[in-house]
């Protein structure tokens, strides 16, 4: 009621503040809907962002792991174990792989080679430096493009562990070090002969695989190398590689356990067997090789054929981490190396000109005159 005793009506007022309350209420709702709006969209955007960089980031280091397979670098020691005239075929056999992987592309700087028996240079050699795997002598394996890192005496059961574990003394030039590193792919093939888990050096030493074994592990430990293939052509050479306990190495053996690794043939003339029958067809195999070849390891275990070689080739592959079906031969009889090439120009600046020195003038002037003189003396 009023004063005037008449009933009171809602103030003006108090209908302005309800609508303004009402008002302020639907703009707060508004804002609020609409920061919620903002925040999703924030988040979307860092969502987007985040995913783009992480992308980016794989992407990097798919790509990284792709260079560093391609950028491997690829190695191999090869060991003719034998000397005497006789065992002319283990030379031969070790030189038909270095012309192999040379023909492969990977370089001489990359390659240990090393010969018990300088059979080019030996006095019973009716062709003096020149060593032949065919009885028509069509193919030097012996020329001036051969280096030699170890002969005679050098190729020692001690020079050979301490090339592979890189213990050598500080003398020692560089031509005749392993210089591997963690992304190196190392084949080893060595020749001579053998027995139940032994193969003799120089007719006199034999080692035993668990050196060859120790010495892997040392090799896995100071990193080393990436993949090892190590290849025996000799008798019961399948024995050689049952001490084996380090990964990434894959071992072939040409002969099992009690088998003799036989030549195929000889030559009248030279008075020796020229090559033994696994290298002399592996030779047909490696023909077939190219820089960029498919051809697996399971193709080249494939190849042989026990009654061809009167024994039965022996492949483990338990220590290494893939399928041989997918292990090319290439990845360690070949060179991975690219060629880089710089598309852009190279900003140089010239040289700027020495300015020649009055001093220097005089200098010469006077030597003229000395010299002028003392002709006329």
């Amino acid at each position: 009621m009023s004063q005037d005793g008449e009933p009171a009506l809602p103030c003006s007022s108090t209908l302005l503040e309800r609508s303004r309350n009402r008002r302020e209420v639907q703009q707060h709702c508004r804002r609020k809907a609409f920061g919620n709006k903002i925040t999703r969209l924030s988040l979307l955007w860092v969502a987007l962002a985040f995913a783009t960089v992480c992308g980016s980031c794989i992407a990097a280091a798919a790509e990284a792991a792709a260079g560093a397979t391609e950028e491997r670098n690829n190695w191999a020691v090869l060991v003719d174990t034998s000397r005497y005239f006789y065992n002319y075929r283990h030379v031969a056999n070790v030189l038909t792989f270095y012309h192999t992987i040379k023909r492969l592309g990977i370089p001489d700087s990359q390659i240990i080679l090393m010969l018990a028996e300088d059979i080019p240079c030996n006095p019973r050699s009716g062709q003096p430096g020149r060593v032949f795997r065919e009885n028509i002598r069509s193919d030097n394996l012996y020329g001036e493009d051969v280096e030699v890192d170890y002969r005679g005496d050098e190729v020692s059961i001690e020079n050979f562990l301490r090339l592979l574990t890189g213990r050598h003394d500080p003398s020692t030039p560089r031509n005749k070090r392993l210089l591997t590193d963690s992304m190196s792919n190392i084949l080893i093939y060595l020749t001579g002969h053998s027995g139940d888990e032994f193969i003799k050096f120089q007719d006199f030493e034999e080692m035993a695989p668990n050196d060859v074994a120790d010495a892997f592990q040392q090799m896995y430990t100071q990193r080393r190398y990436h993949n090892i293939m190590w290849i025996t052509d000799t008798c019961q050479a399948a024995t050689l590689q049952n001490k084996f306990y380090t990964p990434n190495i894959l071992a072939y053996g040409s002969s099992g356990k009690g088998e003799n690794s036989y030549s195929h043939h000889v030559d009248a003339d030279v008075g020796a067997a020229l090559i033994d029958r696994w290298t002399y067809y592996a030779m047909d195999f490696f023909n077939l090789l190219t820089p960029s070849s498919e051809l697996t390891v399971q193709q080249f275990k494939s190849h042989f054929k026990p009654r061809q070689l009167s024994a039965n080739p022996e492949l483990r592959s338990d220590l290494f981490p893939r399928s041989i079906n997918e292990t090319r031969m290439v990845e360690f009889f070949a060179s991975s190396g690219r060629m880089r090439f710089q598309s852009d120009l190279i900003a140089m600046k010239p040289t700027p000109r020495r300015k020649k020195r009055g001093k220097n003038k005089n200098i010469n002037m006077n030597m003229q005159g000395e010299c002028s003189a003392s002709a006329s003396g």
